[in-house]
């Protein structure tokens, strides 16, 4: 049922969203060679050190080149995995929650319970696995450390449940799948660290269902449960071992919001918008878009976040309240506090309030939730016809799912209906500001404009608007008016290396050549490795018949890029001094 939900992403292509960055326009992870295998273990392309992510995609490339499809493929099956492995902890949880003898776990026994434990676990599979929430992790290709990350958690989990049969004074290292969840939840951090919180999570799950620590093990004083909570260790260390890289990683991007620009009542106020925002999304999977924008300023006593904030005190203290009688309600929701802690406005990361696929390991508490009604409701059931009236409900919500599933895996099919999808559901800069790339490449020049205009109206700091702006303004000679937006991003930004390379091409198309050469070289000072700039640079200095001068900046250019066949080019010409004809701007 999972496969069947998400088979339409088998035929989406890349979208502009970070797959032209990590795929199209990266040629640093095609192979697993030890060339490859250096960069992805050191890079942070985009904020993110995901050194097993790239190893996966990596053989994608192996296996498929540059075609989607087998992208998507491994995506698509990498979830429907994790749907069987959720099934299979759902289980077992819910056996554990409902006192059936560990030792039966694995039978299924004639009995209204073992009915109702099956289709409990079912029916959290598939809540979790075919909702319109799952789509952006799995119909994107550059989330597949999302999904992946997902497969090494699951499997952490169900190690460490099936090691809890167990008694807790047996070593550590005669457990041999203890170490199998220890394992897994390495390799999951380091195909994405959200999953770090996963130490928090089991402690949870030691206390309810597994109750191997607190009251169900003898009070948080015993042997047992002082034993469970060392056996933590390992796990703690590790995710100790990941945080900074992670935070250097989206420091150095430039994703992390400073705490000059957001304080900490606003990253609260933010938090607790998340917290419901996930839930609101879940009960109502509408209007999903890949861009829900934080809006400036922050105002703390708007409708929103006021909300946001009484409904998560009202959930919390109905927790902590009905903890004894209803504790699978108290668990659900720690776990799902704990597990978007990472991705929550206190680590305000990028210009998203909320985004689709933090909800994938979020989610899982909630499905489970959803489960539990339908195991409690079965289990309760003692008419045949309630029972089937019970079913078919649940049959006809997951069908409701999958088909809005299906829906919105389309939208992700290409950079066209993404943002036009994206401009009309949720409105935001950036979703303007990527449709106007795209009018302005389909030479759609006066739409461009108008969501370049809809773009800096709602954020007027960010310094690309105007860049990209003005380079349509060039296309179309206009620059002057182009040479103006440069102007105004420079502005903004003094140091937007593309703002002086546009300007200077600009320059250089108007015949300005020294002007543009001076824009160039202040390009290089700020990002040393514009390759387009140094070929664009020699291209300026051959036309004035340097050259010489120009062949050295062709060839910087190939030291940066070295597959750059039209630099390559020039540089013949240069060396030849030919000199035939206009050199080409790429």
């Amino acid at each position: 049922m999972t496969f069947a939900a998400f088979a339409p992403a088998l035929r989406n292509g890349f979208v502009d969203w970070d797959d032209d960055k990590n795929f199209i326009n990266n040629a640093s992870y095609r192979g697993l060679g030890w060339i490859q295998l250096k960069w992805m273990w050191t890079t942070t392309l985009l904020g993110h050190w995901v050194p097993v992510t790239w190893m996966s995609v990596g053989l994608d490339y192996l296996v498929w080149g540059m075609d989607p499809f087998g992208y998507h493929l491994t995506n698509v099956l990498i979830h429907v995995a994790n749907a069987v492995l959720f099934c299979v902890v759902a289980l077992g949880l819910l056996g554990r929650g409902a006192n059936v003898n560990p030792d039966e776990q694995n039978r299924i026994l004639p009995g209204d319970q073992h009915v109702a434990r099956y289709v409990g676990a079912a029916t959290a599979a598939l809540v979790f696995a075919v909702h319109p929430l799952r789509v952006e992790s799995v119909a994107w290709i550059t989330e597949r450390r999302d999904v992946l990350s997902g497969l090494f958690y699951l499997l952490a989990v169900l190690s460490y449940v099936r090691d809890s049969r167990n008694a807790g004074a047996v070593a550590i290292w005669r457990r041999t799948w203890y170490w199998v969840s220890f394992g897994s939840f390495v390799l999951g951090l380091l195909s994405k660290a959200i999953v770090l919180t996963l130490p928090g999570v089991l402690i949870v799950l030691d206390v309810f269902p597994l109750r191997r620590i607190g009251a169900g093990a003898g009070g948080w004083q015993s042997g047992d449960s002082r034993r469970r909570l060392a056996e933590k260790a390992p796990f703690v260390l590790a995710s100790l071992a990941v945080v900074p890289i992670t935070l250097s990683a989206a420091k150095n991007a430039g994703n992390l919001g400073s705490v000059a620009v957001l304080g900490l009542l606003d990253r609260l106020a933010i938090s607790c918008y998340g917290l419901i925002f996930y839930l609101h999304k879940t009960l109502v999977p509408l209007d999903l878009a890949p861009v829900y924008e934080l809006s400036f300023p922050i105002l703390l006593a708007s409708a929103p976040y006021l909300i946001s904030g009484l409904l998560v005190a009202a959930i919390t203290v109905l927790a902590i309240i009905s903890r004894r009688r209803r504790p699978a309600l108290a668990a659900a929701w720690i776990v799902y506090v704990m597990t978007l802690l990472p991705v929550s406005g206190v680590f305000q990361n990028g210009i998203q309030i909320a985004a689709d696929r933090y909800s994938y390991l979020p989610s899982l508490p909630l499905a489970m939730l959803a489960g539990t009604a339908a195991f409690v409701g079965l289990d309760a059931t003692r008419r045949l016809h309630l029972g089937v009236a019970l079913g078919l409900g649940i049959a006809g919500v997951i069908a409701v799912l999958g088909v809005l599933t299906w829906q919105q895996v389309g939208v992700w099919h290409d950079p066209e209906r993404l943002w036009v999808h994206a401009v009309a559901t949720s409105p935001s800069s950036a979703a303007h500001y990527n449709l106007a790339n795209l009018r302005s490449q389909q030479s759609r020049w006066t739409e461009a404009i108008e969501h370049y205009q809809a773009a800096a109206s709602i954020r007027p700091d960010w310094e690309n608007i105007q860049v990209n702006w003005g380079s349509t303004l060039a296309r179309q000679g206009k620059l002057d008016d182009a040479i103006a937006h440069y102007r105004a991003a420079l502005r903004i930004n003094p140091d937007n290396a593309r703002a002086h390379f546009n300007w200077g091409n600009a320059l250089f198309a108007a015949g300005q050549l020294d002007e543009a050469i001076s824009h160039y070289r202040e390009a290089v000072r700020l990002e040393p490795d514009l390759a387009e700039v140094y070929n664009n640079w020699g291209s300026a200095l051959a036309q004035q018949g340097k050259w010489q001068e120009a062949a050295a900046q062709y060839r910087e250019a190939l030291r940066v890029r070295p597959n750059y066949p039209l630099a390559s080019k020039n540089l013949e010409q240069a060396l030849s001094r030919g000199g035939q004809g206009p050199l080409r701007l790429p």
